[in-house]
């Protein structure tokens, strides 16, 4: 039982063109149908890129004082991922 449905049948040729792309971005040998032999590594990679392509992380930096040392200023970084 496969756990990704899409629901708009149209979108499954976009779906299968951005996971070939991704792969191509990581470097691993994605074929049309079966990709059986490829290791867990090489299709988490293929998954991973395609997560970052879609919500990629972000970061922010901010100052400010530093809550232990009086006078000092910190700066204080937040990364995040915008999911939609």
């Amino acid at each position: 039982m496969s756990r990704s449905k899409i629901n708009v049948p149209e979108a499954k040729q976009a779906m299968d063109n951005f996971k070939m792309e991704a792969a191509r971005e990581v470097g691993v040998d994605l074929k049309q149908g079966y990709n059986g032999d490829l290791t867990s590594r090489q299709a988490g990679s293929v998954g991973g890129q395609m997560v970052n392509n879609i919500c990629p992380v972000r970061t922010r930096f901010f100052t400010r004082n530093n809550r232990s040392l009086d006078g000092h200023i910190a700066r204080i970084g937040y990364e995040y991922r915008i999911v939609i």
